[in-house]
This record gives structure tokens, C-alpha cells and sequence, in this order.
């Protein structure tokens, strides 16, 4: 079974592909200066449609984790790492993603991360790497 990926649209669109530049785009508000995730045509925060994508660094924090063993599919090798990756850019700026390209057991919260992007198809997944 392959992965199942995202659909695109104009408000997903720039997070899913800017992986093919090498960049993270977050959607940010120009009203009230404050990134938002998941994107949407709206800030969440003050209801501002002055919104759009932004590269940040790609680096963050691991803030919470879980080790899976169950391999949902069978591409995938257990144990892999769920994470809350917390953006630098802003306080509370998180979402879910994959630590990758180090022992699972290895990873812990407040580890230093950096994004790397796995493509598939016309997605770029971003995922995290320890950032040394």
C-alpha cells in the first residue's frame, strides 16, 4: 500500500511543494505578524485574509514524541518516530511530522531539529533530522 499523501490546494499548495526549493513555507499573517499551520485563506489568530506562505529556517525543537511499532504498511520499517516539532520562528508554531536518519531510541524531547524533505510524487514531505 503506498503512502497516502495530501490533497493540494491553493492554501496547501506552497507547504506541500516548497520542498522542491529546499524550503519550508508556513503561512503567515500580515496583519498581526504571526505564523499559523496548518495554512488556510484565514489567520486564525485576528481573521485576517492578508495571509500567505513564508520560508522559515526549518529548524525547531522536538517538544513531543512516540516510538510506533506497528508497521501500518509495509514500506515501513519499525520502530519509526511521530513527533511535535516546534518551529524557532515562534513560540507555539508546531505540527506533526517524522524524525528521521538516526535511531529512533536516540530521539528526545527538546532535541534540536532541522528539516529535510522526502518527495513523493508531486509532495514534499518535510520531515526532521537531528541538527547538530
Amino acid at each position: 500500500m503506498p503512502r497516502k499523501l495530501p490533497a493540494l490546494n491553493a492554501d496547501t499548495l506552497a507547504f506541500w511543494q516548497g520542498g522542491k526549493r529546499g524550503e519550508l513555507l508556513i503561512h503567515h499573517c500580515e496583519a498581526c505578524s504571526r505564523f499559523f499551520h496548518p495554512p488556510g485563506p484565514i489567520c486564525p489568530r485576528c481573521a485576517s485574509f492578508e495571509v500567505g506562505p513564508r520560508s522559515v529556517s526549518g529548524k525547531g525543537t522536538v517538544v513531543s514524541y512516540t516510538l510506533n511499532y506497528q508497521p501500518w504498511t509495509a514500506e515501513l520499517d519499525v520502530p519509526y518516530v511521530v513527533a511535535i516539532i516546534e518551529l524557532i520562528e515562534q513560540s507555539g508554531l508546531r505540527f506533526v511530522s517524522n524524525v528521521i536518519g538516526m535511531d529512533p531510541q536516540q530521539v528526545h524531547i527538546d532535541m534540536p531539529v532541522r528539516v529535510s524533505f522526502l518527495n513523493v510524487e508531486d509532495v514534499w514531505l518535510p520531515m526532521f533530522e537531528r541538527d547538530q
